[in-house]
């Protein structure tokens, strides 16, 4: 029986919950459909295909002149009389992040909340695979794409987050950074890349550049598993869930029967009731990869990521195993020169930034001077060249003019995506090596480095995170938002 189109809803959670009934009915029909069509090869007429689209979540609000403004954070804004849409995937998955949102708007706004099945359809790739029944039933992809929803490339894009909407229009406006269509085209992404189900993603996200640091969380993570800890599981690639429950056996036998080295960036997730826990990605080495992983978690809205990595020293104080907390880049990564131009200015988070000076300060045990003879804050250069080395001389005066104290190929592109993209980010780098004093990473003393500083290192990321979660209220920066934004985070 068909539902009715459009909903008006009391309360967010009644919004949520008809959301969820329009999704699944959706995706229901739209996988009987395809069932059909590969038993019988009987295509779904229009009215059927008429089923298989995006529940579209719309906010009124006309009145303006008596908001109940509580207090100034970042989001959570009208900042203009009318109509705010988007198209909702995965509601169920995203249940939490859309209450706290449209709860925030209903305490401070009049609004009127309706729900309605949008004209978005829901490509079948994002919903279904049956790669072997099409196989056997001899159906190609061009038989399904006559018949069913594929994505199309015209209608995902990030037009909204990159400020190219007209919003001064008679249309409705952008109530989120990005719609269903963007949404699901990441969350597949996510899966290809990491190995694992996007929904084990936690919200707190740790980025590194090497693979050492896998090992340190898998042993960490394998220690929280305990009564007393909050943690549940630990999920590996491949979606191997190590539990309290498992012996000191079988969790190794399953950490070494995980396929990590069959994905471009395996993710590992120590996770929490609310998905409130912290993953794990290695994202390689590069600017390019910084970007495309960062793109697709973003989709996520996490409450942060953090870069924790290796760097290259440029001062003749720095030591091997040193520490530098940027809190300024010099991009030269020009992967994002045409998005976020390197003359815009890309914002420190004292928020994030004093969180990880105090987690340097547990963990190392260290404060005042003696910390500063470890941890060194200052400019980081981000570089789309791993052998800068050899144009040294053409780079020098750039660098120097910078004060710059490191240089790595991920920071930069890391912040300058959370910027972009309204997610708090921050990076904590270690010395590896120091090639203007003739300190290059050689074999023995990497190993020697390795050894000694990843463990300190991770742990000052994940202290961190843990601090950071008791002030989420107030990381969301309004630096991280600009002068006319949409209404969620």
């Amino acid at each position: 029986m068909a539902q009715a189109r459009t909903t008006k809803c009391l309360t967010p959670e009644d919004a949520v919950n008809q959301l969820e009934d329009l999704y699944t009915g959706a995706t229901r029909a739209l996988a009987e459909a395809m069932d059909t069509f590969i038993t019988t090869g009987e295509p779904p007429a229009r009215k059927t295909r008429a089923l298989f689209r995006y529940p579209l979540l719309r906010i009124t609000h006309r009145d303006m002149t008596n908001p109940r403004l509580t207090h100034n954070r970042a989001f959570g804004k009208l900042e203009h009389p009318g109509v705010y849409e988007t198209t909702i995937t995965n509601p169920e998955a995203f249940r939490s992040y859309l209450l706290e949102q449209l709860e925030l708007l209903m305490r401070e706004y009049d609004i009127e909340i309706e729900v309605e099945i949008s004209d978005q359809e829901i490509p079948f790739p994002y919903v279904i695979e049956r790669t072997g029944d099409m196989a056997a039933a001899k159906i190609t992809p061009d038989q399904l794409a006559r018949h069913f929803p594929i994505p199309h490339l015209t209608k995902v894009g990030d037009e909204i987050v990159d400020g190219l909407i007209d919003q001064n229009t008679d249309t409705p406006r952008p109530l989120a950074l990005f719609d269903a269509a963007r949404t699901d085209f990441s969350l597949r992404r996510l899966v290809h890349y990491t190995g694992s189900d996007w929904r084990h993603i936690q919200r707190w996200i740790l980025l590194t550049n090497y693979h050492r640091y896998v090992d340190q969380f898998i042993n960490w993570g394998i220690g929280q598993l305990s009564d007393i800890c909050e943690y549940n599981n630990l999920i590996l690639p491949g979606d191997i869930t190590i539990t309290p429950e498992h012996t000191p056996e079988q969790m190794k036998e399953m950490v070494a029967s995980s396929p990590w080295n069959r994905h471009q960036m395996p993710a590992y997730h120590l996770t929490k009731d609310g998905n409130d826990g912290i993953t794990l990605i290695n994202i390689g080495v590069g600017p390019s990869n910084a970007k495309n992983i960062t793109d697709h978690l973003a989709v996520i809205r996490p409450n942060c990521w953090l870069m924790v990595g290796h760097c290259a020293g440029l001062r003749d104080s720095q030591a091997i195993g040193d520490y530098v907390l940027a809190h300024a880049y010099l991009r030269q990564d020009h992967i994002l020169d045409t998005l976020v131009p390197p003359e815009v200015p890309v914002p420190v988070l004292s928020e994030v930034q004093i969180a990880l000076q105090n987690a340097a300060v547990y963990v190392l045990g260290n404060s005042g001077d003696e910390l500063k003879q470890q941890l060194r804050t200052g400019t980081v250069v981000t570089y789309d060249d791993r052998n800068w080395e050899l144009r040294f001389h053409h780079e020098r005066k750039r660098i120097n003019l910078s004060r710059a104290i490191a240089i790595d190929m991920e920071s930069g592109t890391i912040a300058a995506q959370g910027f972009r993209l309204r997610v708090p980010y921050g990076s904590l780098l270690c010395v590896s090596d120091k090639p203007l004093h003739g300190e290059i990473k050689l074999p023995g003393a990497a190993n020697a480095f390795y050894e000694n500083e990843i463990g300190n290192h991770l742990e000052i990321g994940i202290v961190a995170l843990e601090l950071l979660q008791e002030q989420r209220a107030t990381l969301h920066s309004r630096k991280l938002r600009s002068f006319d934004e949409l209404p969620f985070r």
